[in-house]
């Protein structure tokens, strides 16, 4: 008997994943014009890319242990997508810093990244990023080998340093920071549970 596909194994799941990550910056361009993003507007801005970029991040997280416990979902498919979306959104958020907020002033970003904790713990967040995102493709996994996943697990520091950047440039009120370092923990647990659980089911089947 033929195995049966994936649930989301098919080109309209993927397009309508692809499209729908695509919905925050196409929500951000019709705010940004219409003046919906209060009174300023470019710090508004840059924490919506941010906080995109972060939950991306969450979201790619725990893909790997969701498709353990629903191997028939066919999640993984789209971990590395997810991986990109959040890697896109870290860029635009760096970018309208650099360009808008900053201006391009190359001293002022120098000063901001060596003297603002939330900055700093930002910066070398994106930096750890960089290389996961130049080597997420299928070429690269093949050429790195075991190396890749060794590599690819600085997602997870990377990951907690964006919580940490948030929860500092938060002046008041941090329970969601709070939460979505709560939420990162949880998903770290769930990588050698859902492990053990899934060797469970395989030795039982």
């Amino acid at each position: 008997m033929a195995a049966r596909r994936p649930w989301l194994a098919n080109r309209p799941a993927w397009w309508l994943i692809f499209l729908a990550q695509l919905a925050p910056l196409v929500y951000l361009a019709w705010a940004i014009p219409t003046h919906q993003l209060g009174y300023e507007p470019v710090v508004d801005s840059l924490r919506f890319l941010g906080d995109t970029a972060l939950y991306l991040l969450l979201i790619g997280l725990a893909i790997t242990p969701l498709q353990r416990l629903l191997p028939r979902a066919g999640l993984i498919d789209y971990r590395r997508m997810v991986g990109l979306y959040a890697f896109f959104y870290a860029s635009l958020h760096v970018a309208l810093w650099v360009v808008v907020d900053r201006q391009l002033d190359l001293a002022a970003i120098w000063e901001d990244v060596l003297e603002r904790e939330h900055i700093t713990f930002g910066a070398i967040a994106f930096l750890l990023l960089v290389p996961l995102a130049i080597t997420s493709s299928r070429g690269w996994m093949r050429r790195l080998g075991r190396r890749w996943k060794m590599l690819h697990r600085l997602v997870y520091p990377a990951t907690a340093l964006v919580v940490l950047h948030y929860f500092l440039s938060v002046k008041f009120d941090t329970r969601t920071p709070i939460i979505l370092a709560v939420v990162l923990l949880v998903l770290f647990l769930a990588r050698p549970i859902t492990r053990w659980l899934a060797e469970i089911r395989r030795r039982s089947d």
